[in-house]
């Protein structure tokens, strides 16, 4: 017990850190971005007393260390500032668009878990044979197309040539879950890689285990083969792909703006691409700052997980 206490206080400590480096990684790196958020909303023509009038409205005249700790102190109570372009609290933004990226990431989850450590069990239960053989070149095949060109692809047959789903979610707003045909095409895409690698990590980690002396050892017990595979092997299997799994989710709720985009919809991934488009940089650093932090609880958690099915494997802190 003493030993988990320890690695949890440190990846507390080591969470602890990297949040605060990705407040000041987003800031930093939104200060430098070029031109002018005050130029860009005074027009095509832009006077310049109207510019410095503008300037002053958003306190861009401050020094940036002052900004700094104006937002830094308000993100710990959900204040994430103000839009530049509409006035609008940011946090309401975020909130907008997390309920369909969280929904897509949700439904994709559910599919995966079962999906991907049921393909690597089974592969690993017949390493070498012929159902190996055709999920190991099935899950490479689909690995190796990136989710825009399979997207493409399923929309223009599956869409636009049989008509079995429709294109894109224009027309559907935010409703998602009352249209579940609109979601069949996105979370499909989703899913392809990650399950793809998922599989395959299980795949190998199952063979190692099994091969494993204290495996052997349960077997010159009598154990059953079903208990020897799920009881014994299984855990250690499990160590990293918990990991990857974690990866998986931050990937799905941050990284979702290919697929939102090619289906328009109204995500975070698509808030992030207006606010981009529009040099509205309040909302580009609270959304980087909550993508920044939900990678790391989620890779906090992941290494919790992974220390509690499997200290011998030595996760670092």
């Amino acid at each position: 017990m003493s030993g988990l206490r320890s690695f949890v206080v440190r990846r507390l400590l080591l969470g602890a850190l990297q949040t605060v480096a990705v407040v000041l990684l987003v800031f930093g790196l939104t200060e430098a971005l070029p031109g002018d958020a005050a130029v860009a909303l005074a027009g095509d023509q832009p006077d310049p007393a109207r510019i410095a009038a503008i300037r002053e409205a958003m306190e861009l005249d401050r020094p940036a260390w002052e900004r700094l700790a104006d937002w830094a102190t308000g993100l710990p109570h959900g204040d994430f500032g103000t839009s530049l372009v509409s006035g609008r609290p940011v946090s309401q933004y975020i909130a907008d668009g997390f309920g369909p990226t969280l929904l897509l990431a949700a439904l994709t989850v559910a599919l995966l878990v079962p999906t991907g450590f049921g393909l690597g069990v089974l592969a690993a239960r017949h390493e070498g044979r012929l159902v190996d053989r055709l999920i190991s070149s099935a899950t490479l095949a689909v690995y190796a197309v990136p989710e825009f060109a399979l997207g493409v692809l399923l929309v223009t047959v599956l869409a636009l040539r049989l008509g079995w789903l429709p294109p894109t979610a224009v027309g559907y707003g935010t409703d998602l879950l009352g249209h579940p045909s609109v979601l069949v095409l996105p979370v499909l895409i989703l899913l392809s890689r990650p399950v793809c690698s998922l599989a395959r990590l299980v795949r190998a980690g199952m063979i190692d285990a099994l091969a494993s002396p204290y495996v052997a050892q349960a077997r010159r017990y009598g154990l059953s083969g079903a208990r020897v595979r799920y009881r014994h092997a299984l855990p250690n299997a499990l160590a990293p792909a918990v990991q990857q799994l974690a990866r998986t989710v931050d990937w799905l709720l941050s990284g979702v703006i290919v697929v939102e985009a090619l289906y328009v919809i109204p995500g975070l991934g698509t808030v992030l691409l207006g606010a981009v488009a529009e040099r509205d940089v309040p909302v580009v650093q609270g959304l980087a700052v909550v993508f920044g932090v939900l990678t790391v609880v989620l890779n906090l958690g992941a290494d919790l997980v992974a220390h509690r099915l499997a200290p011998r494997a030595g996760v670092a802190a």
